[in-house]
């Protein structure tokens, strides 16, 4: 039997199953590269919750069109219109904080460890004195 979903939706689907397996490498990541992958995605512009606003902007300007021509409920529009408003609130409160978020992607300077010098060994014979 043939898939007859579009194109477009089976992206959904495979960009669906890639942020699962974005969160995955997030669960397991060390610090620094959680910092690398949490900049990427948060970035308000080029990043995940940049680009999925947009997108949810997109969604409301289609389901307006569709209300205003009764195909849809015009609380569909009202609700993808709120959507696409918290993300690009949560964008701008977080982008407050991506200059942090991004400090910890650079390499952590190495602390050098100073190890103290070694004790000279104690000997089991007494020292003699010299007369």
């Amino acid at each position: 039997m043939t898939d007859t979903t579009c194109y477009p939706a089976r992206l959904a689907d495979d960009i669906a199953g890639l942020l699962d397996t974005l969160n995955e490498h997030l669960i397991q990541a060390t610090p620094q590269e959680a910092a690398q992958i949490l900049a990427k995605v948060l970035d308000g512009e080029n990043g995940v919750l940049g680009r999925m606003t947009g997108l949810m902007v997109t969604g409301a300007h289609f389901a307006k069109d569709l209300s205003m021509r009764d195909l849809l409920p015009s609380e569909v529009w009202l609700a993808l219109g709120r959507a696409a408003n918290e993300l690009h609130d949560i964008g701008l409160d977080i982008d407050e904080h991506t200059d942090t978020i991004s400090a910890l992607t650079a390499p952590q300077p190495q602390v050098a460890t100073v190890t103290p010098a070694p004790k000279p060994a104690v000997s089991g014979t007494p020292a003699r004195r010299h007369r």
